[in-house]
Order: structure tokens, then C-alpha cells, then sequence
């Protein structure tokens, strides 16, 4: 008897990607069937799910992009995913569903929806995004990475929290070493696009600390890739040592070993940062839908884990003087450290786990 089979459907930002690469870690682990549905973009970030997980793209498409001919296709395109994701289930039957946001989640979830499979969405963020808006009222469950969560009327949410992937479980809590006169890493991320305004900002923010502060830290910093050499002229400028990166691929270790981290406030970097335990200044992305970075970061400043930056205030004076409040006060930074590790949820994968098994249970009898 073959295994039961978990389809997986995400879109392709590492927001979406990095919890989905966590349930499929889980599951697999567990002896089950994994496929992941996603397109072209999504696969690029399926790099670190386990190889045993069956990636299939999907024909999909968002209204966001594209000029009015593309917008008139997006219909058609999508139509023609739902299709081709009927016909993949018919083939091979999922003992559950799970969406994880994005609109190439939107096939596999109206097939599962057609075919009345069981099925789930899991949202990352305090606000769903528009593909998980419209599915909530239509799924068996509604898993939240962040809480509360703004939900539609007569839908109930269950707080799972975000699932991390394995490589951040294995540095879950550690050991935090306080800033001090001794060299110090900072690091910088935007989200997996990386962030035009920290690549602005963080620079000269840092080339305005005290000389024996800049002379101790070491910074890795995640630019887009059309900043990179901006931004590396500025560090150079200001005789800052700095790694500078379009995308690391590494960022638990580096969180690990971070005594400070300047970060957007995605739901997925929220998570890692505070089930590692690191101190933080949240920028959130000002134009995110719903300020849905703002409630992802509101759990870690209310816990005083992190400090809150909106991006009108997010000038380079005004954040050179928070790096400095944190890096010079190493009690309050570890005090920040350990107030992330509180208001982490290390077992959100074994709560979403336990959502799919117990869909696939109740189906079955």
C-alpha cells in the first residue's frame, strides 16, 4: 500500500516557500508521500526541500504584473492549472492539501476544492493575503503563523505559529554572546528580495556609530543585486568591514552568530529571529498589503525582543542611535535575546503536523 501523499502548494517567495520546506521536512520524515505545487519562481527556492519531495509546476499567474493583454489571460491560465491539477490528483490521490499563499497555490486548492479532498491553508502573516482570503472560508482548516490574524467573518483560525526550517531548529536558543569590545556581527536582511531602504539606510546609519564600535563589528548584509555595488562603496567608504550579498544562503548560521539583527519584519524572518533568540530592529515594508509586516512584528516588540522602525522614521541618524542603544548595553541586548526565545514557537511544525494528520485521519473514517 503506498504512502499517503501530502501536496504542498506555495507561491514563489521565500515568505511562502521556507514554511512549506518545513512541513515537508516533517512529513517526509514521517514516511509520507510529499509533491510541491508551485511555478517557475517558486521552484528556484525549492533548492532545500528533501529530494524525495516531487516538485510540479504549475501554469499560473498573478494580476499584479504584465500589461492588459496579460492581465486578459490570467483567467485562462489559470483555468488551464486548475485542469492539469484535477487530472494530477485524479492520477494520484492527496491524502491532504495544504496551501501555503501566493497565486500559484490557487490550481491545486480549487482542485482539492472540486474534488473535495481535505485541505488547509496556512498563513504566515497577521493579515491573509488575497489567494488565502479568498480560500478560507472553503478549507477544512485555517492554520496562522502569526496571532491573532485578521480572519474573514465565521472563519476560526488555529494558532500554529510559523514552522522554520530544520537548519533553524538545530540553532533553536543558541547560546547568545552580549555585545562588548570585542568583534561584533550585524546582520542585515530584507526579506528574500532583499530591501532597497536598508541598502539606503544601514551604511550610513553605521558609519555615524562611535569609531571604536564601528572598529569592532562585522556586518553581512543582504542587498538587491542592482544595490550591490552601491552598497559595498559605501561600507568601503566608510571603512566599515562588510559582506555584502544579493542572497545568503546560510542565514541561520549567521543568525546564530549575530549580536544584532536590522531586518524587514516577514513572517518567516520574524520566526527564525526569535526561535534563534537574537535582538532585532524591525523596518517593516511600508506598501505591504494590509501593513501586514507591522502585525508580523507587533509579537516581538510587545515582548520587547525587538525594536520597531516604521519607514518614514527609518532615517540614518535615527537608526544609528537604536544600533547604538543595543550594542552598548550588552544586559539589555541579551535581555532582548532571551525575550525573542519566549515569544518563539519552536514546535509550530509539529502543530501544523498534527492539523494535516488529523485531516487525513477524519477523511478516512
Amino acid at each position: 500500500m503506498a504512502a499517503p501523499l501530502l501536496l504542498i502548494a506555495a507561491g514563489g517567495t521565500g515568505g511562502h516557500m521556507f514554511p512549506a520546506q518545513a512541513l515537508a521536512e516533517a512529513m517526509v520524515a514521517r514516511g509520507w508521500r510529499v509533491k510541491l505545487s508551485t511555478d517557475a519562481r517558486g521552484a528556484r527556492y525549492a533548492g532545500g526541500f528533501p529530494e524525495q519531495v516531487v516538485i510540479e509546476q504549475v501554469s499560473s499567474a498573478t494580476f499584479a504584473r504584465g500589461g492588459a493583454a496579460a492581465k486578459a489571460l490570467v483567467p485562462l491560465r489559470i483555468a488551464g492549472g486548475v485542469a492539469g491539477a484535477v487530472w494530477s490528483m485524479l492520477r494520484d490521490r492527496p491524502a491532504v492539501v495544504v496551501g501555503f499563499g501566493g497565486y500559484p497555490s490557487i490550481p491545486a486548492l480549487s482542485a482539492a476544492t472540486l474534488l473535495r479532498l481535505p485541505r488547509m491553508i496556512h498563513e504566515q502573516n497577521g493579515i491573509l493575503g488575497k489567494v488565502n482570503r479568498l480560500f478560507a472560508p472553503r478549507v477544512d482548516k485555517v492554520a496562522c503563523g502569526t496571532w491573532p490574524t485578521d480572519l474573514p467573518a465565521g472563519v476560526t483560525g488555529t494558532h500554529t505559529g510559523n514552522p522554520v526550517r530544520a537548519a533553524v531548529l538545530e540553532r533553536a536558543g543558541a547560546g547568545y554572546i552580549p555585545p562588548g569590545d570585542y568583534p561584533m556581527s550585524l546582520l542585515v536582511i530584507g526579506g528574500s528580495q532583499g530591501a532597497r531602504i536598508l541598502s539606503d539606510v544601514v551604511p550610513e546609519a553605521i558609519a555615524l556609530l562611535p569609531d571604536r564600535m564601528k572598529d569592532n563589528l562585522r556586518v553581512a548584509h543582504q542587498a538587491r543585486a542592482e544595490d550591490l555595488d552601491r552598497v559595498v562603496a559605501a561600507y568601503d567608504a566608510a571603512g566599515i568591514r562588510a559582506e555584502v550579498q544579493p542572497f545568503f544562503i546560510d542565514i541561520p548560521r549567521r543568525l546564530s552568530e549575530a549580536q544584532l539583527v536590522i531586518s524587514r519584519s516577514g513572517a518567516s524572518s520574524v520566526a527564525d529571529m526569535s526561535v534563534i533568540g537574537r535582538p532585532a530592529i524591525l523596518i517593516p515594508f511600508a506598501a505591504a498589503t494590509g501593513d501586514h509586516q507591522t502585525a508580523n512584528a507587533r509579537g516581538l516588540v510587545e515582548a520587547e525582543a525587538a525594536v520597531l522602525m516604521p519607514e518614514g522614521a527609518a532615517t540614518a541618524p535615527a537608526l544609528a542611535e537604536q544600533i547604538h542603544a543595543v550594542l552598548s548595553d550588552p544586559q539589555a541586548a541579551l535581555r532582548m535575546a532571551n525575550n525573542a526565545l519566549r515569544a518563539s514557537r519552536p514546535d509550530a511544525t509539529d502543530a501544523l503536523v498534527h492539523l494535516v494528520t488529523d485531516l487525513a485521519t477524519k477523511a478516512r473514517t
